[in-house]
C-alpha cells in the first residue's frame, strides 16, 4: 500500500501541525528555538503569529476541531474564534502522549518514541505505560532523551511557566515531554486562568503554558456527544472568555488541542485475546484501540498482516512496519526506536476498536470514547489565535 484510504488523513508533520505551535509562540517572544530540522522563525510565519510581548498557550485535551464545530453551542466564546482560527493535524497515533511530547519537543512521534499510550520496551519486551509510567524498567528521559524547546532557552528557560495540576510535577510524562519550564501548580481550572493571568502580568514571566484534561475524561467516559461532554466543554468556553479579559492587553491568547475523538458503538470492539486468527504468533499488542502496535513471533510478520486483514476487511489499514514507514506515519524513524514501531501497524476506520483482555483492564476497555487514529475526528485540531 503506498498511500491511505480518503477517509484518513497523514499528518502534515512539516505543515500546519501541533508540532510547530510552541517553537512559533517561543519565537514571538523573541525566544526562538529549532526542532525537527526546522530554522526559527519559520513556524511562527506558517502559524501566522505576530510578535508579542507576552503569549498564553491552553492546550485543551481532547478538543478535535470536528467535535467543537459540531458541538460548538456549548462554546459561544471558542465558536466565536473559529473563522480567524487554524485547523491543524496532530501525529500518529492522535493521542496524548505522542501529541504532548511533539508539543513539547517540536519533533514527530517515530523520533521520540512516544508511539502510543503503551509500547514495547525493546530492553526486556515488557509493556511500557507512556502516560502513567508505572513499573517502567526505563526512565522518562531515558526513553526520551531529546531536548524539549524549553530545553534548548538555557537560562531563559525561566522565561516559560507551565500550570496544570500538582500532580504533573515531576511525572513521567513531564519528564519525557515537557521537562524545562518552571511549574505553577492548580488544581481548577479556575484556578489556573488565576495564577496564568497573574504570572503574565509579572516582569520574569513572558509564556505561559496552560493544560486542561476534563474535556477528554468525559469523552472518555462518556463519549463526545453526551451532556457529560457538552458540560465540561461550556466550563472550559467561560473560563478561557475570562482569561481573555484578566490577561494584560496584547498578550497573544492561542488555544489548541492534542486530538480529538470518535465514539464507539456496541459492537465496534474486537478483543485480540478472543480472536484467534488475530491472536496467532503475536507476542504483545501495543498502542491504542484506534492505533496498534503488533509485536510478532520471528519471521511472522507477514502472515501476521494477512491474516488480520483478512479478519478486520475495511475496518482498519494493516501495514507491515516498512510500508508504516513508507508513508511516513509517524515521521521520521529514530533508529533507537525504530522496533517500538510495531511489526505490524493497524489504523482503524469508521468505529473500529482492537482490545487485548489480556494486558488491558475492563474499565479501559469498556470507555466509549477513543482517539488514536487518523480520521479527521481524531487527528484535526484547531489553533485559536487572538490578541486581547
Amino acid at each position: 500500500m503506498t498511500e491511505l484510504p480518503p477517509d484518513l488523513l497523514l499528518p502534515d508533520y512539516t505543515g500546519r501541525n501541533l508540532r510547530a505551535v510552541l517553537p512559533a509562540a517561543l519565537d514571538a517572544i523573541g525566544a526562538p528555538t529549532t526542532s525537527a530540522g526546522r530554522a526559527s522563525g519559520a513556524d511562527r510565519e506558517l502559524l501566522e503569529l505576530p510578535r508579542a510581548t507576552k503569549v498564553c498557550v491552553v492546550l485543551v485535551d481532547g478538543l478535535g476541531s470536528h467535535l467543537l464545530a459540531q458541538r460548538g453551542g456549548h462554546a459561544p466564546f471558542l465558536r466565536s474564534q473559529l473563522a480567524d482560527g487554524l485547523t491543524l493535524t496532530t501525529g500518529y497515533p492522535s493521542t496524548t502522549a505522542a501529541s504532548l511530547t511533539m508539543f513539547g519537543t517540536g519533533w514527530p512521534p517515530g523520533a521520540t518514541g512516544m508511539l502510543g499510550y503503551t509500547v514495547r520496551n525493546g530492553a526486556d519486551g515488557s509493556l511500557l505505560n507512556l502516560v502513567s509510567w508505572e513499573e517502567a524498567t526505563v526512565t522518562p528521559r531515558a526513553w526520551q532523551p531529546r531536548p524539549t524547546l524549553v530545553e534548548q532557552l538555557g537560562a531563559d528557560s525561566r522565561r516559560v511557566t507551565s500550570v496544570g495540576p500538582a500532580r504533573f510535577v515531576g511525572s513521567g510524562l513531564t519528564e519525557a515531554a515537557l521537562r524545562g519550564p518552571r511549574f505553577v501548580a492548580a488544581d481548577s481550572l479556575a484556578g489556573r486562568v488565576d495564577a496564568t493571568a497573574e504570572l503574565l502580568r509579572t516582569r520574569e514571566t513572558d509564556l505561559v503554558y496552560l493544560y486542561w484534561g476534563d474535556v477528554d475524561k468525559m469523552g472518555h467516559h462518556h463519549g463526545w456527544g453526551s451532556r457529560e461532554w457538552g458540560e465540561a466543554v461550556e466550563l472550559l468556553d467561560a473560563e478561557i472568555g475570562r482569561l481573555a479579559r484578566t490577561l494584560p492587553r496584547g498578550t497573544l491568547l492561542l488555544v489548541t488541542a492534542d486530538h480529538g475523538m470518535v465514539d464507539l458503538e456496541a459492537d465496534s470492539r474486537i478483543d485480540v485475546a478472543t480472536t484467534p486468527e488475530l491472536a496467532r504468533d503475536v507476542v504483545l499488542v501495543a498502542g491504542e484501540p484506534r492505533a496498534v502496535h503488533v509485536h510478532t513471533a520471528a519471521d511472522t510478520a507477514a502472515e501476521v498482516a494477512a491474516r488480520w486483514r483478512a479478519v478486520l476487511g475495511d475496518t482498519a489499514v494493516v501495514l507491515l512496519r516498512d510500508e508504516a514507514a513508507g508513508l511516513g506515519l509517524c515521521g521520521p524513524l529514530s533508529d533507537r526506536h525504530r522496533d517500538t514501531v510495531g511489526d505490524v501497524v493497524v489504523v482503524t476506520r469508521g468505529t473500529r476498536a482492537i482490545v487485548d483482555s489480556r494486558t488491558q483492564t475492563p474499565s479501559s476497555i469498556a470507555l466509549i470514547g477513543v482517539h488514536g487514529s487518523l480520521t479527521a475526528a481524531e487527528v484535526e485540531v484547531p489553533l485559536l489565535r487572538l490578541v486581547v
